[in-house]
């Protein structure tokens, strides 16, 4: 069964057309890394002095990061152990969910968009709080960010992770390294030459990119499911074919033909691997391509249908609704609604 009006043979000989020497060197992780562009960023360099606490709020569809340069932090979200934040360390909450950030938990929590902030750039702002001045309280100087990603590879990673991500043991060099772009990501805010904001946002891809390789290197849930069946070494170049080709016919006969498997063994170690079915998994793709495509594209939907694999609209609209339980012309110019409330609120 395919998800598009094609033959088999047709899909076949499409993807045949791929020279063997190109199925051979794909990286599907790699690749998967490549899709992980931000779409969205704020920074904040916070000067905080104890005592000191931070309510933060549920950012559906963002990811949070608190990098602590200075001192120390609790972390604190709900279900689970308080979490030291050690001074040089990297701590993601893929997941947008609320927490709270404190000098120690008997501190009295002020919601984020209470407390007051200069603002440097539409990026970069820098928050003074926490004890008064001269009391003797603690220092601790964190950078904090909030990050969107929007491509169907990054939305199947992060639901991966869990809700809290430490990065606490860099290597020397690696600690170097760190401080010095988070330094470099401060000066590029404060300049605002052109430019500027491409360079922090390309710096916060390198940031969050290198954090999640340090989890997939060593953490052993990163060893199974969608990740494990990227490292395959052949349902990772099939995963690879759908990612780079969406709008191609494809069928479980030209994937597995594609892998050199046959077409029974090729479906049975797709499914246990991921989960779901070949065709499935390739449907889903298309459509969340498809939804994020048309929140800021004008084409006609008969336009986008084709992009994304389907010869008539009347399909495509169907597929799309089953999936999300709306119309495509319903998600256009539509934004993650707390992503708007963030930005406008701390903007």
């Amino acid at each position: 069964m395919t998800t598009a009006p094609a033959s088999a043979s047709a899909s076949v000989s499409a993807s045949a057309r791929l020279p063997t020497q190109a199925l051979a060197t794909l990286d599907p992780l790699g690749e998967t890394f490549h899709l992980l562009q931000l779409t969205g960023t704020l920074y904040c360099r916070a000067e905080l002095t104890a005592p000191w606490a931070i309510d933060m709020p549920p950012l559906e569809g963002c990811m949070m990061f608190h990098i602590i340069t200075t001192g120390h932090a609790w972390l604190e979200i709900a279900g689970a152990d308080p979490l030291r934040l050690q001074a040089g360390s990297l701590t993601l909450v893929p997941q947008g969910v609320g927490h709270r950030i404190c000098s120690d938990s008997q501190a009295r929590a002020e919601p984020l968009f209470n407390i007051p902030v200069e603002q440097v750039s539409e990026r970069y702002e820098v928050m003074r709080y926490g004890g008064a001045e001269g009391s003797g309280g603690e220092f601790t100087h964190a950078m904090c960010g909030v990050v969107r990603f929007d491509h169907v590879a990054a939305q199947r990673l992060i639901e991966r992770l869990p809700p809290v991500l430490q990065i606490g043991t860099w290597s020397e060099d690696e600690a170097s390294w760190l401080q010095s772009t988070l330094r470099f990501i401060a000066k590029e805010a404060a300049a605002l030459r052109p430019g500027g904001e491409t360079v922090i946002t390309r710096l916060a891809d390198i940031l969050v990119i290198q954090a999640l390789r340090v989890w997939l290197d060593t953490a052993p849930e990163a060893k199974l499911g969608w990740l494990a069946a990227l490292r395959d070494r052949q349902i990772g170049k099939a995963l690879t074919l759908m990612h780079r080709a969406p709008e191609r016919e494809w069928s479980v006969q030209a994937l597995a033909s594609a892998v050199a498997m046959s077409r029974s063994a090729f479906s049975a170690r797709f499914t246990a691997l991921t989960g779901e079915s070949a065709m499935h998994y390739l449907t889903q793709w298309r459509m969340q391509l498809a939804r994020t495509h048309l929140q800021g594209s004008q084409e006609s939907l008969s336009q986008v249908a084709v992009r994304f694999g389907y010869q008539s609209e009347a399909a495509f609209c169907r597929a799309f609704k089953r999936m999300f339980g709306v119309s495509p012309g319903s998600v256009r110019g539509l934004v993650n609604p707390t992503a708007r409330a963030y930005s406008d609120q701390a903007l």
